[in-house]
């Protein structure tokens, strides 16, 4: 069984900020629990073949920052947030939520995801964020950029206890590369496609030009009927 995920001092900062800007740009961040009746359930996609085959020292919700690194990665900073709920839009507490995505030149944090000698040795590549009373998560990264035979996307995988319940991928809206992207044109319910398309907008009062993004999952499986299953089936093994 995993530790718990904790953020190191050195990271509370983040949640500060996060606190900070969401107070600054409002539904632009957070959605309200409970707003639809009935929720979509976000499609599932392909995990990929580039999930870290190593994971970093480092695993917090920073991508920008290793360890005590002084220099930051490469890219455009974005502060990327979402909920995780059920269909009815309950939120799913303690769900872990992992992300990985390729560097600013299209390297990912995997032996064989791209030319080592071009990758950004100051980009994590991967983060880890467990979620709260609101359901609520959060990562500091960078707009994802294309590489070849690829639309620009951040992966996405979610945990509930020490079960994966869904690996999914977010896209960015309007981007030209979308509309011929394999991955994404396997999604054929319009409405499903449309909720992994995400809008990277202006951090209204950022001086360096940071973005916000807000991409809110929502799974199939609530904690309570997974761990009534996981009781059954302990009580069949005896």
């Amino acid at each position: 069984m995993e530790s718990p995920i904790f953020l190191p001092p050195r990271r509370k900062f983040i949640r500060q900020s996060m606190v900070g800007a969401a107070a600054i740009v409002g539904s632009q961040f957070f959605t309200q629990p409970g707003l639809f009746a009935d929720e979509l359930l976000t499609p599932t996609m392909t995990e990929g073949p580039f999930y870290p085959d190593k994971l970093p020292l480092d695993t917090d919700n920073d991508l920008l920052v290793l360890n005590n690194a002084i220099t930051p990665a490469v890219g455009e900073i974005t502060h990327l947030t979402g909920k995780v709920m059920d269909q009815k839009g309950n939120p799913v507490r303690n769900a872990r939520v992992e992300i990985w995505q390729c560097d600013a030149k299209g390297v990912y944090l995997h032996s064989k995801g791209g030319d080592r000698d071009k990758q950004d040795r100051n980009f994590q590549g991967f983060g880890r964020f467990a979620t709260g009373l609101k359901a609520e998560y959060y990562f500091r990264t960078i707009k994802p950029v294309p590489y070849p035979g690829r639309t620009p996307h951040i992966h996405f995988a979610v945990y509930v206890g020490e079960k994966k319940v869904m690996s999914t991928q977010c896209m960015i809206k309007g981007h030209d590369l979308n509309a011929n992207d394999g991955v994404l044109k396997r999604i054929k319910n319009p409405k499903a496609r449309e909720s992994v398309i995400v809008d990277f907008k202006p951090l209204p009062g950022s001086k360096i030009g940071e973005l916000t993004a807000n991409f809110d999952i929502v799974i199939g499986v609530t904690p309570n009927e997974d761990q009534v299953k996981e009781q059954e089936q302990e009580k069949k093994n005896g």
